[in-house]
């Protein structure tokens, strides 16, 4: 299509997204790098509530995916917005065929961080204190790593968490460093977890941009702000989830770096028992286009070293963790 129609028909575009606050400023992040390369382009906000930003029960109670996300994006396929933007490991490996990612824009750094009051590391909290996350895999980490600690569940957006820590309701919680920097909160963070000894979740870090997957002259523009080494790390990543049917009842770690040759990228990845007693921990490297079969192939040895078997034991210690409400 030529770009002078392309401009007159993409005159005004619609972005769909949660409400919260993330939410809104991931999506401004967004906005500003499209309107740098398209001044013409009018975009308009629509923010949506979904039913993750309803249930307040912790995550890992809800045996479904895409809490987050699949409301907005049922919005965009009805029709009401052009596109929508998420945090990427909101989204689920089985998204719509109606729809695809369509753009990775610059991932942030995927890193769990430690927040706290007094400013104290992992290794200087006091046997017995109190540790909040939403998170399995972050919590089977902790108690690794922390076997003395009393790990709790917590729910609410960025900020509630933060003040909970802050008035002493938790000693400490954990959380994604991306989204305390997009929040402009870095300074409150007390440790930096290294990615290679407290593995991430695949995808986070990342902002998805996903529009109906038939819109290519919205694809193009979108395409236009796309990360192409943030790319390659989601696509491994999300290659081992789908490898082994991971979901948010079965921690998974996953992160994809690229080597220093710039050529290659290398992929570390982590399962767990419930108990913490075992874990399966892999790294690979492979070329950075062809990330994804670097992913499936990861996947695959995690599969057959025994990540099944794994994920059956959590079925009873998330039971357990549901007492702990």
């Amino acid at each position: 299509m030529p770009y002078a129609r392309l401009k007159n028909i993409m005159a005004k575009l619609r972005v769909g997204t949660r409400g919260s606050k993330l939410a809104v400023a991931q999506t401004q992040i967004v906005l500003d790098m499209l309107i740098k390369k398209n001044p013409h382009i009018d975009f308009e906000v629509a923010a949506i509530s979904t039913k993750g930003d309803v249930d307040k029960r912790p995550l890992f109670t809800m045996d479904q995916k895409g809490i987050f996300e699949r409301d907005v994006n049922e919005a965009l396929i009805k029709g009401e917005v052009d596109f929508t933007v998420h945090s990427l490991k909101d989204i689920p490996s089985d998204l719509s065929n109606e729809l695809i990612i369509a753009c990775i824009p610059r991932r942030a750094r995927p890193n769990d961080v430690l927040v706290n009051k007094k400013k104290l590391k992992l290794s200087e909290l006091r046997a017995g204190s109190v540790i909040g996350t939403s998170s399995l895999r972050r919590a089977i980490q902790i108690m690794r790593k922390r076997p003395d600690l009393n790990i709790k569940p917590i729910r609410g957006n960025v900020e509630t968490r933060v003040n909970k820590s802050i008035t002493g309701e938790y000693d400490a919680i954990i959380l994604a460093e991306a989204g305390l920097t997009r929040l402009g909160m870095k300074d409150i963070i007390a440790e930096r977890f290294n990615i290679k000894d407290f593995v991430p979740a695949p995808g986070q870090g990342a902002i998805a941009i996903v529009c109906r997957r038939g819109n290519q002259g919205l694809i193009k523009i979108l395409k236009g702000i796309e990360d192409y080494q943030s790319k390659a790390e989601i696509d491994a990543e999300r290659a081992l989830l789908t490898k082994i049917e991971a979901g948010c009842r079965f921690p998974v770690g996953a992160v994809a770096v690229m080597d220093s040759n710039l050529f290659k990228i290398r992929l570390y990845a982590s399962v767990f028992s419930a108990d913490g007693t075992v874990a399966i921990n892999l790294k690979d490297t492979g070329n950075i286009k062809n990330a994804a079969k670097l992913g499936m192939k990861v996947g695959t040895v995690l599969f057959n070293k025994g990540a099944p078997k794994l994920a059956e034991g959590w079925r009873e210690a998330i039971e357990e963790w549901n007492k702990k409400l």
